[in-house]
C-alpha cells in the first residue's frame, strides 16, 4: 500500500501529504470529517495534519482534543500569541518543518507581526521578544529537549517573570505535546500546505465589497 502511494505521486513528480497516504473525506467518520470540513471553511484550506492523522479516527480526536483544551484557551500569564511560540521555538529545536511552517503562521498571525516567527525559530534568543517571554521559551524547550533536568529551582525562576503554577504547567505541557507532534511528523513524512508560507507576511487582498469609495465616481455612493 505504502509502496503503489509512493509509487502514484513519483510519476506524478509529487511529493505524497505523508507517506502513510490519507483517507477519502467520504470513508471518515461523521465527526472526523464534519471538523475537517469546518476547518477549511475557516481557512480556505485543510491543514495537512488533518488529513494525515485522520487515518486513525480514535488517535485524531484525541490529539485535536488536547491540541484545542492548550491552544485554543487564552489566560492572563499565557496569551494565545504566547502559545504559538513555544511550538515554534521547541518545533525548531526537533527539526519539525511541518510544525515550524504551520504555527508560524499562526505565530505571525496571533502577534501580528511578519517577522516574529523566523526570528523564534531560527534563534529566539536574539528574537524581538521579552525577557518573559525568553524564559518561558528557555523553560519550554528544557521540557521539549531534556525535562529530566528540570528541577523546583526552574520554576521558581520562572515564578520571578510572573508565571503561577497554572501557566508553568500549560507552557511545559504544550512542548510535551508537540514532542509527541514533532516526532508524528517526521514519521508521517508531512508537508506543511504551501499556503501556510504566506499567512501573515502579506496584508490579504481587501474584498470588493469593503473597497474604500472613491469621490470622483459617484456610483460607487451607496
Amino acid at each position: 500500500m505504502l509502496s503503489a502511494v509512493f509509487g502514484l505521486c513519483k510519476a506524478a513528480g509529487v511529493r505524497p501529504i505523508s507517506r502513510f497516504g490519507v483517507p477519502p473525506l467520504d470513508e471518515l467518520p461523521d465527526d472526523v470529517r464534519a471538523r475537517i470540513e469546518q476547518v477549511g471553511e475557516k481557512t480556505g484550506f485543510v491543514p495537512n495534519v488533518f488529513l494525515a492523522l485522520a487515518r486513525r479516527p480514535a488517535e485524531f480526536r484525541a490529539f485535536v482534543a488536547y491540541h484545542d483544551a492548550l491552544m485554543d484557551k487564552e489566560t492572563p500569564g499565557l496569551g494565545k500569541a504566547d502559545r504559538e511560540m513555544i511550538v515554534v521555538a521547541t518545533s525548531a529545536a526537533n527539526d519539525c518543518t511541518y510544525c515550524v511552517v504551520a504555527h508560524g503562521a499562526i505565530l505571525r498571525i496571533r502577534a501580528r507581526d511578519p517577522l516574529l516567527a523566523d526570528q523564534v525559530a531560527v534563534n529566539y534568543r536574539q528574537a524581538d521578544i521579552s525577557p518573559r517571554q525568553r524564559a518561558m521559551l528557555s523553560f519550554a524547550l528544557r521540557v521539549a529537549m531534556s525535562a529530566a533536568t528540570i528541577e523546583d529551582v526552574d520554576l521558581e525562576s520562572l515564578a520571578q517573570h510572573g508565571f503561577d503554577a497554572e501557566d508553568v504547567w500549560d507552557i511545559g505541557a504544550i512542548a510535551a505535546l508537540f514532542a509527541l507532534s514533532n516526532r508524528m511528523a517526521h514519521l508521517l513524512a508531512l508537508r506543511p500546505n504551501p499556503e501556510f508560507h504566506l499567512l501573515g507576511r502579506v496584508p490579504r487582498e481587501p474584498s470588493p465589497r469593503a473597497a474604500p469609495t472613491d469621490p470622483r465616481h459617484p456610483a460607487d455612493a451607496r
